[in-house]
């Protein structure tokens, strides 16, 4: 069973089961350091086609994987809070490479507290942004109220968007595949347009 594709998940531990995997990613992409390369967008898109074939609940997905985004992210805050300067000075293993933390905090430094809104599309950012403003100390009520808006529109927006075109398109599942590579090329490119001058200086 590949825990990141949804259906397999869905086949396998059956619809809560399905359900309970799917928010449990969520939450580990938005606040655990071992989170940043799991397939957030596709993930959510996937699992919102599912509910409109009726092996999900769009309902109970969103709601979870709302819940989970918004508490990912109060984790990551809180880490970087209390563990900021130790990350700074954590050897880089498998899981872990200080280039991410610099990566958020050069796209925070740039774009301020909306990014933590922005950050929700963007790959590997996004699991590192929370952490990159419980470092700098960002008012907490400030942060959480960015961290809501930003977890509803990122889960509820692609979960909706899957269950929309699952219920317009006929056939969709025959194009699920090249539509996921498609949102995961869409989430990519922003992050690279940003990096590759970055990297050049």
């Amino acid at each position: 069973m590949n825990i990141l594709e949804p259906k397999q998940l869905v086949d396998s531990l059956g619809s809560i089961g399905g359900h309970l995997a799917i928010w449990a990613i969520v939450f580990a992409e938005s606040g655990l350091l071992i989170g940043f390369f799991l397939p957030g967008d596709s993930l959510l898109f996937a699992a919102g086609f599912l509910a409109s074939i009726g092996k999900l609940n769009i309902f109970a997905l969103i709601i979870g994987c709302f819940f989970c985004a918004v508490l990912g992210d109060n984790v990551g805050y809180a880490t970087g809070k209390r563990f900021g300067h130790k990350l700074f000075s954590r050897e880089d293993s498998i899981f872990f490479h200080k280039k991410h933390i610099i990566k958020a905090q050069n796209f925070y430094d740039k774009h301020g507290k909306k990014t933590i809104i922005l950050a929700r599309f963007l790959p590997v950012v996004r699991t590192f942004a929370p952490i990159v403003a419980g470092i700098g100390k960002m008012d907490y009520e400030t942060f959480f109220k960015f961290n809501l808006v930003g977890g509803l529109i990122w889960t509820s927006g692609l979960s909706l968007l899957g269950y929309g075109l699952g219920n317009v398109i006929p056939d969709v599942d025959k194009y699920l595949l090249p539509i996921t590579i498609a949102i995961v090329v869409i989430s990519v490119v922003p992050s690279l347009l940003h990096l590759l001058p970055e990297r050049e200086k």
